[in-house]
């Protein structure tokens, strides 16, 4: 199976900026989407995992910081600023706001990809043992998972599988990915392992009672996990 690569959402509404980012990160490995509002950020967020942001303070529909607000709600992911402001009053503001670093523009790309890199280590563990995808929440240390909540009664292969998706929202995967990922071994696993497990998953999930989320065979037969709605509180 391919190596999963992570995600990064790059919010800068100044189009060639973004996409000389956007080329420089993808070299790195990275898999990176580009926005250029508040709004379209706030519709990723909601849509997909991310594994990292790199937000513009200033931004043509709002601030970046209560994006960053907005989006602490939404992931524990990394937060990066990038922006024009420097002086120490916008730093404390970006990084009270939820962020983790604090870049000024004009900046060297390589200082750009270092940063990215060392949050992402850094975050690393932090990320795969817990995931938080609201109102889905996954501690895979303490072997929990609960909705709205409520704790989810799953086995530990469903669980498994249910942190692998929620890690992945909106990443569609075959069913032989899926063995490799979750069962490790596509060796002597029944053909129908994904299938039974997947059918517990939505059951469990109450996938078919107004859910936010939903878990869907796509028509070339990969499974995708994804948030379809964000339900007021």
């Amino acid at each position: 199976m391919d190596q999963v690569k992570p995600r990064i959402l790059v919010v800068e509404d100044q189009a060639e900026l973004a996409s000389v980012i956007q080329r420089r990160l993808e070299a790195e490995g990275y898999e990176v989407t580009t926005v250029g509002t508040v709004a379209a950020a706030r519709a990723k967020l909601l849509a997909d995992h991310q594994d990292l942001l790199l937000l513009d303070v200033m931004l043509p529909d709002g601030s970046g910081l209560d994006l960053a607000v907005q989006a602490r709600e939404l992931t524990a992911a990394p937060i990066i600023f990038l922006t024009a402001l420097s002086d120490d009053a916008a730093v404390v503001k970006g990084l009270a706001a939820g962020g983790d670093d604090y870049i000024t523009k004009p900046f060297s790309l390589d200082v750009v990809a270092a940063r990215v890199g060392s949050q992402l280590r850094r975050a690393g563990p932090g990320t795969a043992a817990q995931i938080d995808l609201p109102p889905l929440r996954i501690d895979l240390l303490a072997g929990l998972a609960t909705l709205n909540g409520v704790p989810l009664k799953l086995t530990g292969t469903e669980l498994k599988l249910l942190g692998f998706f929620a890690a992945n929202a909106g990443r569609g995967f075959t069913q032989d990915q899926l063995l490799q990922a979750v069962w490790n071994d596509t060796s002597g696993v029944p053909t129908n392992t994904v299938r039974v497990h997947i059918s517990n998953l939505r059951r469990k999930l109450k996938l078919d009672q107004d859910s936010p989320f939903e878990l869907a065979l796509t028509d070339d037969l990969r499974y995708v996990f994804q948030r379809v709605s964000f339900p007021t509180e």
